[in-house]
């Protein structure tokens, strides 16, 4: 048995992973990364075909944060980020055969078909409404209460199933959304609230958080491919298949099998997804860990689709979702070749379909030459393509476990991560288990733990 020892031993080389060990090591700390796959990135990769460039994985993220930025500032003689164009500022929801711009302004709003006169009239009484008092109330219970219903039907419900691919009324708002929920928490109203964050004086670190859309130059695959390369190979493990980790005097000690090494570190990090946690930690209480690997996770197929000659039925716009009121068995497109750039030949256009989410489950049992079909057919519905056009490039993504779901037992899987990581010392659980699922949340955490092992060791 090889013996080894480093300042931190990280599982999985998603996002969080890959963040984290690059962190920490530009902080001078000695880090192993162990994957169990024979590549680094998780759910970030790229295809690349004849001139086409699909995700298989996430296709955005937001600047939400400082974080983003200075990462791609550290990064950026490896890779870059791109902003998109300004069309991805346009949303279309899709109502009564049609796709509809979501509201940008005043008199959008008050000509938008989607949302009926009554809510139209009944959001400008907003910041006089009663404070809610439960702090499990729903997504779709707090739009309800404060918006009205052709709101959650036509606004948060469609942008619930473009992030979580679930379902408003089981989501909790403050897990799921805690930005909002604050709002109303700490200003009464969404609206009061939004006027005053907004007049609050920022920092220029602050203003760094700009809300843009963005994505890699190239792909997301190309940021972890950066990271791996900063992290360096001699730092990393690759097909990892088992992992024996236990606490050890002034430590933990990581033993791989495969690779008879012993790894002594004073810290793990672990991001695995919480239904993996239960055979890597295997001396947690089982009552701790079932709170927390019982979250649920939404399933997704991510269909892109490449197009030599788009005559223009790709939208200029960020892309369609479609409300669940409205009973299509689509989630919702994405264009991404009209918010970035080389993501398909000259006059061509890349599309991302997405089907399932946690209301339809079911649909990942459909076969591939159904899908194709199905998107055939919303090719035509819904893009005006002629009734026999067949794309040129259709690629399949299926993940049945994508995105993890914040509801109500959320609560208690937090207070049982906290309270093993207080038995269990130099133990740190993280992932999208906690703090958020977007590109943006993964980074801010990732930053904040090696922050924190930074001030520790």
């Amino acid at each position: 048995m090889k013996d080894k020892e480093v300042d931190v031993v990280v599982i999985g080389a998603g996002i969080t992973g890959l963040v984290t060990a690059f962190l920490l090591i530009k902080k001078g700390k000695k880090v192993l990364l162990l994957e169990k796959n024979a590549k680094v990135g998780g759910q970030m990769e790229t295809i690349r075909e004849d001139g086409f460039v699909f995700e298989s994985g996430p296709n955005t993220g937001v600047v939400s944060n400082a974080d983003v930025v200075e990462l791609f500032q550290m990064l950026q003689s490896r890779c870059s980020l791109e902003a998109a164009r300004k069309e991805a500022n346009i949303r279309l929801i899709w109502k009564n055969g049609t796709f509809h711009a979501l509201p940008s302004g005043l008199l959008s709003a008050i000509k938008t078909p989607l949302f009926t006169w009554n809510d139209k009239i009944r959001i400008l009484f907003e910041p006089l409404r009663k404070k809610g008092d439960d702090p499990f109330e729903s997504v779709g219970s707090l739009t309800r209460r404060r918006l009205g219903k052709s709101f959650l039907d036509y606004a948060v419900d469609p942008f619930i199933s473009g992030i979580y691919a679930g379902d408003p009324n089981k989501l909790v708002t403050r897990f799921a959304l805690p930005k909002l929920y604050n709002l109303e928490q700490n200003y009464g109203s969404f609206i009061r609230g939004a006027i005053k964050k907004a007049s609050e004086p920022k920092t220029d670190r602050d203003r760094m958080a700009t809300k843009e859309v963005f994505s890699v130059s190239g792909g997301f695959e190309n940021l972890a491919q950066a990271l791996s390369d900063e992290i360096k190979s001699e730092n990393i493990r690759l097909s990892v298949s088992q992992i024996d980790i236990h606490p050890a005097d002034n430590g933990w000690e990581t033993i791989l099998p495969d690779s008879e090494e012993s790894i002594h570190s004073r810290y793990v990090v672990s991001t695995a997804a919480a239904y993996a946690l239960p055979s890597l930690f295997p001396f947690i209480a089982k009552e701790e860990m079932e709170s927390i690997s019982n979250l649920h996770y939404a399933p997704v197929i991510q269909i892109g689709v490449g197009i030599k000659e788009s005559n223009g039925h790709v939208p200029n716009a960020f892309g369609g979702l479609i409300p669940s009121c409205e009973k299509q068995k689509m989630l919702g497109i994405l264009f991404p070749s009209s918010c970035f750039s080389h993501r398909c030949p000259e006059g061509g256009g890349t599309l991302s379909f997405f089907i399932g989410g946690s209301k339809h489950p079911e649909y990942l049992s459909y076969t591939d030459e159904v899908l194709k079909q199905l998107v055939k057919e919303e090719l035509h519905n819904m893009l005006n393509f002629p009734v026999d056009y067949s794309p040129e490039k259709i690629k399949i993504f299926r993940h049945t476990q994508a995105i993890p779901q914040y509801e109500a037992d959320s609560e208690q899987r937090l207070a049982s991560l906290e309270n093993i990581q207080r038995q269990y010392q130099g133990l740190i659980l993280a992932g999208g288990i906690r703090d958020g699922i977007g590109m943006a949340d993964r980074i801010k955490q990732a930053t904040k733990i090696a922050e924190e092992i930074e001030n520790l060791i």
